[in-house]
């Protein structure tokens, strides 16, 4: 709890069975934790398995591999049924550290924003914990344009760590986003949508080989998925198209 609010972490898993006890030990040795929601992808290894000895835990395992976006949305309505105030996104695969939960919690709690990203390009972090050259290159170049015509000044929108409050993800249309890795761009699009601010922390983060990622032709699409996403925005602001993502 975090002044009387309860807080829920989410980790849309896949094939994580390695990571995840050592990142749900780290999680809850925060202090401040209520419950976990693992949400298991149609894992090919043990992850629903590992998931279940965990306590303090909610299992819930996709029959088919239905996509990281189609993770999340069961994440988020699972962490709504449960009565969460505060959610925080965190992958399983022990990349970004949950040693950011307590300030990410207290800026949600406060009241200050209603959502926190950790970024890993402030604090120059990305490169020291062995992101690849391409990937940095391609998530700078990413950014800039996003920024340009999004028409705001985030850092990174690519992170995979992130904190809502309640009320927020309760206005967010998340079942019109993509089933797929462009999800996490399309809700900051629909924050912003809203009239929002999106705070960030610095964060460490570490590539290892346990660590997910997508290959380059799916960094590809997903980079294009992302500069639509902004197109669309863009022209729905200025009333030239109606999309799902962006009701009036």
């Amino acid at each position: 709890m975090f002044r009387d609010k309860k807080v829920v972490v989410v980790m849309p898993a896949y094939n994580a069975a390695r990571t995840l006890k050592r990142t749900y030990d780290e999680v809850m040795d925060q202090g401040v934790v209520d419950l976990v929601i693992v949400v298991d992808d149609a894992s090919r290894d043990e992850t629903t398995a590992v998931a279940r000895t965990l306590p303090h835990a909610i299992v819930h395992a996709h029959p088919v591999n239905s996509g990281y976006g189609a993770n999340q949305k069961t994440c988020y309505r699972l962490a709504l049924e449960a009565g969460a105030d505060i959610v925080i996104m965190v992958h399983p695969d022990y990349q970004y550290t949950p040693r950011l939960i307590p300030a990410m919690v207290a800026m949600i709690g406060s009241g200050l924003y209603s959502c926190v990203l950790a970024s890993r390009v402030l604090g120059r972090h990305a490169m020291k914990g062995g992101m690849p050259i391409w990937r940095y290159f391609f998530n700078r170049c990413l950014t800039l344009a996003e920024n340009f015509i999004l028409g705001t000044k985030l850092s990174e929108y690519h992170t995979g760590y992130r904190a809502y409050s309640r009320q927020l993800l309760e206005r967010i249309h998340f079942d019109a986003c993509s089933n797929d890795f462009v999800f996490d761009n399309q809700v900051l699009a629909q924050i912003l949508w809203l009239g929002e601010i999106i705070s960030e922390v610095s964060c460490p983060t570490r590539y290892e080989k346990e660590s997910s990622s997508i290959n380059f032709r799916r960094s590809v699409v997903y980079g294009l998925g992302c500069m639509k996403t902004a197109f669309v925005y863009r022209l729905a602001r200025w009333g030239l198209l109606k999309s799902p993502l962006f009701p009036k």
